[in-house]
């Protein structure tokens, strides 16, 4: 809702002056009373007369509320004007009348306003400005000089008179920018530099658009995440200067994301409204404790609202690591098959293949039946499905650091190569066809239920990208299927060596992943707690997450990856491979 622009350009407290507390005051009634309009539109049908949606409705009296409580900061020229004005949009509110009226109404007072403080209040964009029509117009007139990435080094960069292009992708240069404040530079130029004005160059629709994108460029062109940024930096300002206006400020800003939230995680989207209003409640009373709570459960709902809100897991790499999971298992399967019967070969007893075969497809139909077993017990715990996924995801860690490190890797397949030649051998010598099958059916069961721990946790992980995790599924057995033929028909030798090295190397950057997602999937469930850390990166693709908790985990995992490193390269020459 980004009527909220002009209301994320209020100052820090800490200004003093009646012009510039007038001003501020100036954005909060628009902002307010901007916001209260489309919340109206969004709960009332075009027509009026009643209600679709109770709580938008409740919103826009909230919203006109505060605006009233902020006129007695306004110039004395247009007080009474905005008063009376506000008391009639809030009749037209109360009677139902149609949305587009009380939008008249507001545009009315925007303008009136405005023309109070010397034009100062911006006018906010009818329409949220377009993020990839911004991205447009900043290729097309900043990237010269800013570059394509915003770090102050496109082509012309050396060569403008005055100081050097701005880096606009460096949160110490504008980690404090607000919208209206990049829209002002974008319309009126900076003096001493080479950025000109391009009001009456650009239509106002294209400078929200290109002010909305610049803000993007510090957190990687992620419009979620600067809104984000946003909240967490006014939140603290309020808190900082026990301000109620700017504790609501922060939660004008919340109203950006909380649309989206409240559709993918309605009770989170209410908890954090409640800890929004009691931020505003008690800022100017509340002890230095009281406060310091209050803020870090804000800041750990906030934590837990970005990956609600932005975590979309790329289809292609999701697809990648499903084909790379059912080929690596399957393969494996594959060749603990033909270990099996050429160890039936060997020992005379190429019949009883048979045997072997029986067991593998009754270990596939029982890997199948438990997997429909675990999305059953899944779908029994909806309440608790959260932390069902998380401690998935940690098992899936804890087995895929296991089969892809390879300094435990190696000892556990050595031992459990000896454990299956033992019982088949046992078999053979009791001549009994269920205890080959026994065998068979233990080895490629265990690779079944690894292979159901992996693909479990690639769905936990997925969410509404699911259908890529299915195709990969599809396309590994497709390849499987020519591997095999390839092998069986043609004689082809796969080298298996380094086949398994760089698979394992891709599970262990899956078993990286899932411990951070599945630590996330746990603080969202309440499990474990949330500690926000402000410096540390969020890299969803990787799963980090800038807490404590998540990256102690994944910490763990960096360091045995290069503890591993030093040992192969230190170790002596006589101990390696040949």
């Amino acid at each position: 809702m980004l009527a909220l622009f002009a209301i994320l350009a209020s100052p820090v407290s800490g200004a003093s002056g009646s012009g510039v507390d007038s001003l501020a005051a100036a954005r909060r009634v628009v902002g307010a009373t901007s916001l209260a309009a489309q919340e109206y539109t969004l709960g009332v049908p075009p027509g009026g007369g009643r209600i679709v949606q109770l709580e938008e409705v409740e919103e826009a009296r909230l919203f006109l509320a505060r605006a009233r409580e902020e006129t007695a900061a306004l110039p004395s020229a247009v007080r009474a004007a905005a008063d009376s004005q506000l008391a009639v949009i809030s009749d037209l509110i109360a009677t139902l009348a149609p949305p587009a009226t009380v939008a008249r109404y507001a545009d009315s007072l925007t303008r009136a306003i405005a023309a109070s403080v010397g034009g100062a209040v911006d006018p906010t964009p009818r329409r949220p400005p377009s993020l990839s029509r911004g991205r447009a117009v900043y290729a097309e007139r900043c990237s010269f000089c800013h570059g394509d990435d915003g770090r102050g080094d496109g082509p012309r960069a050396a060569s403008v008179a005055g100081p050097p292009p701005a880096n606009l992708a460096d949160p110490a240069v504008m980690g404090d920018a607000t919208p209206v404040e990049v829209y002002r530079r974008v319309s009126l130029g900076v003096p001493g530099t080479a950025m000109p004005s391009f009001d009456g160059v650009l239509s106002d629709e294209d400078r929200w658009a290109v002010a909305t994108f610049v803000l993007t460029l510090q957190h990687g062109g992620s419009a979620t995440a600067a809104t984000f940024a946003g909240i967490r930096r006014q939140l603290d300002s309020a808190i900082a200067h026990r301000s109620p206006e700017e504790a609501f400020e922060a939660y004008l800003a919340f109203e950006q994301v909380e649309a989206d939230l409240r559709t993918q995680a309605p009770e989170l989207a209410r908890a954090l409204e409640a800890e929004f209003a009691t931020l505003r409640a008690r800022v100017t009373k509340a002890d230095a404790a009281a406060l310091d709570s209050l803020r870090g459960r804000l800041r750990a709902g906030l934590e837990r609202a970005e990956r609600v809100v932005s975590d979309r897991p790329a289809p292609a790499v999701l697809f990648a690591q499903s084909l790379l999971l059912m080929v690596r298992e399957g393969f494996e399967a594959i060749l603990i098959l033909a270990a099996l019967l050429a160890a039936l070969t060997k020992a005379g007893a190429p019949e009883r293949r048979r045997d072997v075969t029986r067991g593998a497809v009754w270990a596939v139909a029982a890997s199948l039946v438990t997997w429909g077993l675990v999305e059953w017990l899944f779908r029994l715990g909806t309440s608790q499905r959260e932390a069902l996924e998380g401690v998935t995801m940690l098992l899936a860690t804890t087995v895929l650091f296991a089969v892809s490190y390879w300094l435990l890797s190696k000892v556990e397949a050595a031992r459990w190569a000896a454990f299956v030649r033992q019982r088949m051998a046992g078999a053979l010598a009791t001549g009994s066809g269920v205890a080959l099958a026994s065998v068979a059916f233990i080895a490629v069961y265990r690779e079944g239920l690894e292979t159901i721990l992996f693909y479990q946790a690639l769905f936990a992980t997925a969410g509404a990208a699911a259908p890529a995790v299915l195709l990969g599924m599809v396309g590994g057995a497709l390849a499987l299927a020519a591997v095999y033929i390839a092998v069986e028909r043609f004689g082809l030798r796969i080298p298996t060596r380094p086949f398994f090295a760089l698979t394992g190397a891709v599970l262990y950057y899956m078993a990286f992943v899932f411990a951070g997602k599945g630590v996330a999937e746990l603080q969202g469930a309440g499990v474990i707690g949330i500690s926000p850390l402000d410096w540390a990166p969020r890299l969803p693709a990787l799963g980090i997450y800038p807490t404590i908790e998540s990256l102690a985990l994944q910490g763990v995992l960096l360091a045995a990856a290069i503890g591993g490193v030093a040992w192969v390269v230190r170790r002596p020459p006589s101990t390696a491979e040949a």
